[in-house]
């Protein structure tokens, strides 16, 4: 049987890389969840919307933000990745012993700090896509190679970075007033993730893998490549979220990072990235983002257990996928 590969061809010739009108409608939900959100926490806490408090919101939705950007171009390829929260944590303590341990310039720890992402994404890409691997396996597998390393790394001791104002600077300075670095990072970083997907050949062959590989290389495309490619782009995400967080608490905490690997699913789930691939748009991904900390802060200003946050957290993440689920039967049965 012969896979008719000219429409995959002439949509990536034509550059179609925007998601379904039913993948956007899960972007409005997102959004207008948030809305509510933001509606219902104010109404019931006088302190939800004072500026200080939104400003703790978006400190709290920069790192897993960047986590979530490149987790996006992950799952939009149809792969899956649970290895970028210790991935952060490696890529945190690199940084932080060459600056603290080795004595080395900034500029240099944090360029480790990068390249130790994108190395772990690259190899996490050549294991799925060149080994063949299952994403699930080949990531989780991953996870514990970069909590170890961090562990041996570090000594088990958090590395601290209090003497070096410039790199709490890079996350805890304010260019803009009032607003920390890291926020505007965040940003800045979610516009070139959008060009990124939008309007680039890596982009729409990301999303190409996801809706279907296998016209996709029988298209011409080399897939095993532009997979790979995908992996590292996400894993320079994971790289620079991890600058970010050392910077952002002054050290390297070897301990932290797991469980930031399901919030970041859960931010491009909920922002209508499917799970199956082939879809993922990086607005809605900050918005899943955004929902994420919202909610956590707001029910932690209404005193709300940890463990109940952690059961709305999880409810509100299977109802995603729910809609994921709904989003793809409806699409078959058109």
């Amino acid at each position: 049987m012969t896979v008719d590969a000219r429409p995959t061809v002439a949509r990536l010739e034509r550059g179609l890389s925007l998601p379904s009108g039913t993948a956007a409608v899960q972007r409005v939900l997102a959004l207008g969840a948030l809305v509510i959100l933001f509606v219902v926490f104010s109404i019931l806490s006088r302190y939800f919307l004072t500026f200080d408090n939104l400003v703790d919101i978006l400190l709290a939705t920069a790192v897993n933000g960047v986590l979530a950007l490149g987790v996006t171009f992950v799952i939009t390829a149809g792969g899956i990745d649970l290895s970028v929260g210790t991935v952060m944590t490696l890529s945190s303590v690199t940084t932080a012993t060459v600056i603290t341990n080795w004595h080395r310039p900034l500029a240099l720890g944090v360029a480790v700090g990068l390249a130790t992402g994108t190395a772990c994404g690259a190899v996490n890409g050549v294991v799925i896509a060149a080994l063949e691997l299952q994403p699930f396996i080949a990531t989780l597998g991953m996870f514990y190679v970069a909590r170890g390393l961090a562990l041996i790394i570090s000594h088990s001791k958090p590395i601290y970075l209090t003497d070096s104002q410039t790199f709490l600077d890079i996350a805890m300075g304010k260019v803009v007033p009032g607003v920390p670095n890291v926020v505007v990072i965040f940003f800045f970083v979610a516009m070139v993730a959008a060009v990124i997907l939008g309007r680039t050949v890596l982009g729409r062959y990301t999303v190409a893998l996801g809706s279907n590989e296998e016209a996709t290389r029988l298209s011409g495309v080399a897939t095993t490549r532009w997979k790979i490619a995908a992996y590292t782009l996400g894993g320079v995400f994971t790289g620079l979220a991890g600058v970010l967080i050392a910077s952002r608490i002054g050290s390297a905490q070897p301990s932290l990072g797991a469980g930031y690997e399901l919030d970041a699913i859960a931010a491009a789930v909920i922002g209508g990235t499917s799970l199956s691939g082939g879809e993922g748009t990086v607005f809605g991904t900050v918005i899943g983002a955004c929902v994420m900390s919202t909610l956590t802060n707001g029910l932690q200003l209404l005193s709300v257990p940890h463990e109940w946050q952690m059961v709305v957290t999880g409810v509100i993440l299977v109802a995603a996928v729910f809609l994921d689920v709904l989003r793809r039967r409806r699409q078959r049965a058109a």
